[in-house]
Parts: structure tokens; C-alpha cells; sequence
């Protein structure tokens, strides 16, 4: 706990980057309650759903299979506080690093709907002015329920919702189909791992809300557009300046003592948030190209996005080329797969690489694909990346692999 004033420009990443994995509450973040690195480590993360990082996994994909809808409640924290006057630059939100082209929302995750279709994703936001927000939107779902409501001469209805419970904040990010709406991933998970559902309010434009958010801004995406960023993304490199939508806040919800929820960019939190929901659809696209899947890692030091590890059993020599596409396939993103034995701890790099030592010969077990998409994200792609699978596994029925063990 940082008790002390904190300036929001700057300052606050200098305490959050001391201690990535841990923590941290600013009782004066400029006037305000915040926190950061809340969900830094796997084990929290999982600890908070009360289960186990790989468990966390394969309870994401049963939720991804079989969404239930949240439970709509009468009440919520945040009633009590309804402002329509406010002047969004006396608020918590930072500016993170020097080459930030504003102060952002990062930890704010969007829900809209539109013609009956309902989305929730991540989207950082760039504060502009009082009320108004430039917002990174990537061509995917939120993009086109906004196209659609421009063509119709329409603004798209959106609220912000920020400090989320991982159930919310995983599902978020999660690559559903198109009309799948992630808020019933998120009640499906939080179903199976707590054993109750996500609770949601509806809010003055009708869009259903997590109730218990610290924050809601309610408000619209408009057919204005604004320069958005620069913006230090996950890698810890500048994302460059581009033409994004304006959102516009009409209203905002919050709790009594509210604490803002912040997430660091380029970090662990930021890792995990991005990273961990694509676990499952990874394990899930392994899963019908090999027998026996027993985990899927996104690395951190790939930053969660670019590097991956998955552990499988193999029945017959040439599973583990074929867990290595169907691996690439599922996450276009990622250019390094390593793919090891049930009997490596993929949560444990030390591990992974005693495989590699001693499981890996680059003439037979290493995969090229060259001229494929890659990740936006890469500051080494070009328009395509070249990516690899290493096979280190052992040779089915092979001698001599094994470490010696002392009962």
C-alpha cells in the first residue's frame, strides 16, 4: 500500500514496476483510490476462481462450449452513485510512460449491443477531454456492431466497466464466434469454478452491466474519429499514432469509495489478461489433432502473446508435428510453439528447457513455417513472420529420456 500522494502522470508506473507480480493499492493516486498488478500472477489469478492454473484452463473451454446467462439483479453498489456532471480530467486515470500520447483507461472492458447482438471486449482508451475518449477498436466484433449502427445513422450504446472480477476480465478476452456474447462465458465460468453466477444491473441506456464494477461509464461510440496514441503495447514497445472512434460518456456509476482499476501496460497483469484467455481455444485445437492434452502455456517471456508451450502424450511419432500446427493455427499470433511431455511442468521454464536440452535435435524436431500472418504486435514481423514448433518430446517407447528418481 503506496499511502503517500502519487502524481497519475508517470510517477505511479515507477511504484508498479518495482514490484510487477505484486499488489499494489495508492491510497492517493491525485485524490483518488487505485490499484495495479492486481491479477499479475497465475496463481492468484487461479486462487481467486478457487481453482489451479491448468484447471483454470479446461474450465475456460467448458465455459467457452456451454455459456449461461449472467443473473440480472434490481440493485447494485454502484446506484448510489449516478453522476451526470463530472469532468473526466479530474479523475484517477494515468498516463503510464513518457511516450504515452495521453492518459488511459487500460483495465476497461466494453460492453455494447446492438440489433440484439451483444458483445463485452478489453479496449484501451485515450483520454481526449472531459467526457470524451479516443478508443483503439481492432476490426473485430466491436468494430463491426459499430459499423452497423453507423449505417443505420446510429451511435453504438457502450458502458465501461472497470474493477472486474477475473471471471469477467478473462471472458473479456476471450475470441468467441461473432454473436456469442462473452458476459454468458463469463457467468458459465464463474459458475463452474464459484459455484454462482455473474450478477449484472441494467443501466440508463439498457445495456446489461456487471453489478459489482467499481466503475461504470455509460456512453456511446460515436462516428467521430480522433488520433489515438502513441501507446507502449504488450511487447514494451510504442504502438504508433492511428485514427480510432470517439466515445462519448453521458453517465457514470460507481460504488461508494470506489478503487480504479488500473492495468500496466507491457507487464505481467497486461500478459496474463491477454494471454490467458487463448489458452483454451488453444487446448481445444490440440485436442482433436492429438489423443492426450495435458496443458497449454502462453510464456511470459514471449509476453503471453508471441511464445507458447503444450504438453501432450504421444501415441505415434509425428503427434507432436501435428500439435505444433494445430497450435499455430488456433492462436495466429503466436511464432513459437515448444511442445513437450506429460512429465514437464510447463508452468516451470527451467523445465521446458531441460526438455529442449535433452529432448531437441534442430535437424528432425524443428518446424519452419515461413511467409505466414503473424501478430501486429511483433516489432520484427514485416506484412508476414516466420514461425517455428520445437519438438521436444521423447521418441515413443525411447530409452534414456527420462530423469532418475529417488524413492
Amino acid at each position: 500500500m503506496i499511502k503517500g500522494k502519487v502524481s497519475r502522470d508517470v510517477e505511479v508506473t515507477k511504484y508498479l514496476l518495482k514490484s510487477p507480480t505484486r499488489p499494489i493499492l495508492f491510497e492517493d493516486l491525485e485524490g483518488y483510490t487505485a490499484v495495479g498488478n492486481l491479477w499479475s500472477t497465475r496463481e492468484r489469478i487461479a486462487q481467486a476462481m478457487g481453482t489451479t492454473p491448468a484447471e483454470l484452463t479446461l474450465k475456460m473451454v467448458k465455459a467457452m462450449d456451454a455459456p449461461s446467462q449472467p443473473q440480472e439483479i434490481d440493485n447494485s453498489p454502484f446506484d448510489k452513485n449516478e453522476l451526470t456532471d463530472f469532468d473526466l480530467r479530474a479523475s484517477a486515470i494515468p498516463k503510464f510512460y513518457p511516450t504515452d500520447g495521453g492518459r488511459f483507461i487500460t483495465a476497461g472492458v466494453i460492453i455494447a449491443e446492438h440489433d440484439g447482438i451483444r458483445n463485452m471486449s478489453f479496449h484501451r482508451m485515450m483520454l481526449l477531454d472531459d467526457r470524451r475518449f479516443a478508443v483503439r477498436v481492432v476490426p473485430r466484433h466491436l468494430h463491426a456492431l459499430h459499423k452497423r449502427a453507423m449505417s443505420q445513422g446510429k451511435d453504438l450504446k457502450i458502458a465501461v466497466a472497470i474493477g472486474l472480477c477475473p471471471s469477467i476480465m478473462l471472458a473479456a478476452a476471450m475470441n468467441l464466434e461473432f454473436g456469442k456474447n462473452e458476459l454468458d462465458v463469463a457467468s458459465s465460468l464463474r459458475q463452474l469454478c464459484l459455484n454462482e453466477p455473474v450478477y449484472v444491473r441494467k443501466v440508463k441506456n439498457g445495456l446489461l452491466v456487471p453489478a459489482f464494477a467499481e466503475y461504470i461509464l455509460e456512453g456511446r461510440l460515436t462516428s467521430e474519429v480522433a488520433d489515438e496514441g502513441p501507446f507502449v503495447d504488450i511487447t514494451g514497445t510504442v504502438d504508433p499514432v492511428r485514427t480510432q472512434p470517439v466515445a462519448e460518456i453521458d453517465r457514470i456509476y460507481h460504488r461508494d469509495d470506489p478503487v480504479f482499476q488500473m492495468i500496466l501496460p507491457g507487464r505481467e497483469e497486461h500478459f496474463l489478461m491477454m494471454g490467458m484467455p487463448r489458452e483454451p481455444v488453444i487446448q481445444r485445437a490440440v485436442s482433436t489433432a492429438v489423443p492426450e492434452v495435458h496443458a497449454v502455456r502462453l510464456t511470459e517471456g514471449g509476453c503471453c502473446w508471441l511464445h507458447g508451450v503444450v504438453s501432450i502424450t504421444k501415441q505415434k511419432e509425428g503427434d507432436s508435428v501435428n500439435a505444433v500446427m494445430a497450435a499455430l493455427g488456433a492462436h495466429p499470433s503466436m511464432k513459437l510453439v515448444t511442445v513437450v511431455d506429460g512429465d514437464i511442468d510447463i508452468f516451470d521454464d527451467k523445465d521446458v528447457e531441460w526438455a529442449v536440452a535433452t529432448r531437441f535435435q534442430g535437424h528432425k524436431g524443428l518446424v519452419i513455417i515461413e511467409n505466414a500472418r503473424g501478430s501486429s504486435l511483433d516489432p520484427s514481423a514485416d506484412e508476414t513472420t516466420t514461425k517455428m514448433g520445437i519438438d521436444a518430446t521423447k521418441p515413443v517407447g525411447g530409452e534414456g529420456f527420462d530423469r532418475v528418481k529417488v524413492t
